[in-house]
């Protein structure tokens, strides 16, 4: 049973993840790492129509931002993963993520390539990753999970004990919770998409209408229904 000191910690952290989500979120727009265009639909590699891109390689050329979410991440996984011995970069967003809050943590640090190199060692995992390694993966971003899910199967079969992964943004889309679950893969964000919509709607950035659609692309992200609502 939570005493009453546990359930006003439990509050507080609520509160601050909240404030953060915010924040992060506030940052992402300000600096134009995520579009919001519903009007204008962006064309996804995999040809989905989206009222939404992200580019959080931006927060890599704005050094207050860049601070923000590499002490957030420190913070985050000093506290939810306190026996972490190592961080792993995936490549290529998260690699520089890695390095610096593997920096501020005093760990070490390596990444992985999306396949093996055709030269040399031929290797995938770069830096030394010790067998019954305890590992947390650095993403930039969430949105189906596949390729975060192949890094952890690479790390996994060389032996590494993954902890869970941490990212920066997550669409919070229902295909990428579901595969994440069953690959018994655990993601947190430092934003995610509902908070950034209701932020970007709160601010002016959308309209309420257009807010109601994003949030339906969530959930629907192959089906055009979302234009409609607009």
């Amino acid at each position: 049973m939570l005493t009453e000191n546990n359930g006003e910690k439990n509050c507080e952290l609520q509160i601050a993840n909240c404030e953060l989500k915010k924040k992060i979120a506030d940052d992402l727009l300000a600096i134009r790492a995520v579009f919001l265009r519903p009007e204008e639909p962006f064309t996804w590699a995999s040809g989905i129509q989206s009222p939404v891109y992200c580019d959080n390689r931006l927060t890599l050329s704005f050094p207050g931002v860049r601070r923000r979410v590499e002490e957030a991440f420190a913070s985050l996984i000093k506290a939810k993963y306190p026996d972490c011995g190592m961080l792993m970069g995936t490549s290529t967003a998260g690699i520089a993520h890695a390095a610096i809050a593997a920096f501020l943590l005093d760990l070490p640090m390596g990444y992985v390539r999306s396949g093996a190199k055709g030269h040399g060692r031929a290797n995938q995992i770069e830096g030394k990753l010790e067998p019954g390694a305890k590992v947390v993966v650095v993403e930039d971003l969430i949105s189906t999970g596949g390729s975060v899910i192949e890094v952890v199967e690479v790390l996994r079969a060389a032996g590494a004990e993954v902890l869970g992964v941490v990212s920066i943004f997550s669409y919070g889309m229902q295909k990428g919770l579901e595969r994440l679950a069953a690959a018994g893969v655990e993601n947190t964000s430092l934003c995610d998409f509902d908070t950034l919509v209701g932020l970007a709607a709160e601010t002016g950035v959308i309209e309420e209408k257009a807010r109601a659609a994003l949030l339906r692309f969530r959930d629907k992200p192959t089906d055009p229904g979302w234009m409609e609502m607009l």
